[in-house]
């Protein structure tokens, strides 16, 4: 049974999931054995890895409590549900292979959600491989931010603000969000199982935005905490499957809209992201003079509209 008691000592399941990070994911595990457990008892660290080729999970077996080796990529949603699933502590962690802790970042966070019950979801500063602070917060998007942030429209100064993604805002600051991406997700278990864990028809991509919309709906409220951080790579597994990447991150978008917003607003956002966003895409990488932008661009929609027409 999960304790909402404020100021009890929580436990804490930790879920990464992997799929060729690498070293990366090794970084990730040895960061752990150097936390401050201060405050919570971390009870389980579970990696689910979704069929890596690279051999990122042969990995030493004492830096984890559990490894599922999955014999297909299940996607990250599904395989989150899978860790979740061996554990039984009071809050969840998904942390991502490509993030390293520092030593006082989960005793901050499960302070903040053991003193406050009303907090369902805590998320922390991210400082990126150059030193700055990851703008990784998100508002819940409606059919005119989707629109703004297909036409790019939101990477124009003081625009940013008319988009989903909380790119005008410098995350120097605590404060309630409606969402912190999934690469450090701190949620109580009763609340993760309340609305079902992760939905997954998402392979990867926006299916947290999606849990945090759920999560929200029902009255969660969600914490960006600026007074603790992480390291976070991003992009870490993913950087060099560029045109895969890109197919994945706009098929998660539609799929997104479909499933909460219908009609007109789902054709406006189909019509951006099928037919002007590529070539919005196709015109700023030529302006760059970039044959690898032109060619993740064109080989990325390729495999969207194949997937589409399946």
């Amino acid at each position: 049974m999960t304790n909402d008691v404020p100021g009890k000592r929580l436990s804490v399941d930790i879920v990464i999931v992997n799929w060729n990070s690498g070293e990366l994911l090794r970084h990730c595990l040895e960061s752990l054995t150097r936390i401050d457990r201060t405050g919570f008892e971390l009870a389980r660290i579970i990696v689910v890895d979704n069929a890596s080729s690279d051999g990122s999970a042969n990995i030493d077996s004492s830096l984890m409590t559990d490894l599922v080796r999955n014999t297909e990529n299940h996607g990250f949603g599904r395989a989150c549900n899978q860790g979740a699933a061996l554990g039984r502590a009071d809050l969840i962690l998904l942390l991502n292979p490509d993030a390293t802790l520092e030593a006082a970042s989960l005793t901050t966070a499960t302070r903040r959600i053991a003193d406050d019950s009303t907090i369902d979801i805590v998320g922390i500063e991210l400082i990126g491989e150059d030193g700055d602070i990851h703008r990784s917060c998100c508002r819940i998007p409606t059919i005119g931010s989707l629109l703004i942030h297909s036409l790019g429209i939101d990477r124009i100064g003081a625009l940013a603000r008319f988009g989903y993604p909380m790119h005008e805002w410098t995350h120097d600051e605590t404060r309630f969000v409606d969402h912190v991406i999934g690469a450090f997700y701190l949620l109580r278990r009763r609340t993760f199982e309340a609305v079902g864990g992760f939905d997954e028809r998402f392979f990867v991509y926006l299916e947290d935005l999606d849990l945090s919309k759920r999560i929200k709906d029902r009255g969660g409220r969600c914490l960006y905490l600026a007074d603790t951080s992480a390291r976070h790579v991003g992009g870490g597994t993913t950087r060099n499957v560029r045109a895969r990447r890109l197919a994945y991150s706009l098929r998660s978008r539609l799929q997104y809209t479909a499933k909460h917003h219908r009609g007109a607003g789902l054709a406006v956002v189909g019509i951006a992201t099928l037919l002007v966003e590529p070539l919005i895409r196709l015109i700023a990488a030529a302006a760059r003079f970039s044959a690898s932008d032109v060619k993740a661009v064109t080989v990325g929609y390729a495999l969207l509209y194949g997937s589409l027409l399946r």
